[in-house]
């Protein structure tokens, strides 16, 4: 049986006769060892970055085109409705930003009820409308509340109710403003229309001239008076009809407590 030598210990060779394998650089098998699994490592990550990049890729070919479908990371934004809201305040209504239902989604239109035959229908028109009531004014003071318009002699005085022929000449007919229909204008019984002339009322057959219907065309202003206005003229600005001396005339603008309570009228019921 031959017999086992130990191995001379390597940290003195020379000394007991072993010399060290120089014909490979020590380590070499570790170094292979760890180039080896770097590489698989690099090979394994490579492998794992296809395939994710892959699986996006088709399932983006695979699923539908989708507008409102919002890729991750990126800020959407809602598309703008082309219909314009509706309403009074501008905003949309419920009935506005209601969707309508789908085509399919809802069945055939119902036809439209057949109008009725019935013969007394047909046969009788529609009844016209009725004409509106002539509006019949007397123009009382304020600060003489006995005293009426009243058209005598061509003139419009300020005086109190008298008999029936008084109270038919007190009484006008309130119409739109000849020469602006936003304001009055007064005619009597007889077709005159009352005008100023020379800076007094007086009643007076139209001549169909534009300057008659601006003489006899005045527009009511607020008075100071409660229920009582003021009555400027068309032609001249500033000017209110007033009345002074019981005559009613057309005079600028004071600011007096006098002017204020001689311009001041009250449009009431005719007399007549």
């Amino acid at each position: 049986m031959p017999e086992i030598k130990s191995r001379p210990p390597q940290d003195q060779p020379w000394e007991n006769g072993w010399a060290p394998d120089t014909s490979r650089a020590p380590g070499t098998r570790r170094l292979w060892l760890a180039g080896t699994m770097a590489v698989a490592t690099i090979v394994a990550c490579a492998t794992a970055i296809v395939v994710t990049d892959r699986a996006p890729d088709e399932q983006s070919r695979s699923a539908p085109a989708d507008d409102n479908v919002s890729v991750p990371g990126l800020i959407s934004f809602a598309t703008p409705s082309e219909t314009p809201p509706k309403g009074k305040s501008g905003l949309a209504t419920d009935e506005a930003t209601t969707r309508a239902p789908r085509q399919q989604d809802v069945g055939p239109p119902e036809p439209a009820p057949k109008p009725s035959k019935s013969p007394s229908r047909q046969a009788s028109s529609p009844a016209a409308p009725k004409p509106p009531a002539t509006t019949w004014r007397s123009v009382r003071s304020v600060n003489y509340p006995d005293r009426y318009w009243h058209a005598s002699g061509g003139y419009v005085a300020l005086d109190p109710a008298g008999g029936s022929e008084s109270r038919e000449d007190s009484t006008f007919k309130q119409v739109k403003g000849l020469a602006d229909g936003s304001c009055y204008s007064f005619a009597t019984s007889d077709g005159s229309y009352l005008r100023h002339r020379n800076f007094v009322l007086r009643a007076e057959r139209s001549d169909g001239s534009s300057q008659f219907g601006q003489d006899a065309t005045f527009c009511p202003r607020g008075s100071s008076y409660s229920g009582a206005i003021m009555l400027e003229s068309v032609n001249y600005p500033g000017y209110f009809l007033r009345h002074k001396n019981f005559v009613v005339r057309l005079e600028p603008f004071e600011y007096s407590s006098l002017y204020l309570a001689d311009s001041a009228f009250r449009l009431v019921g005719g007399l007549a």
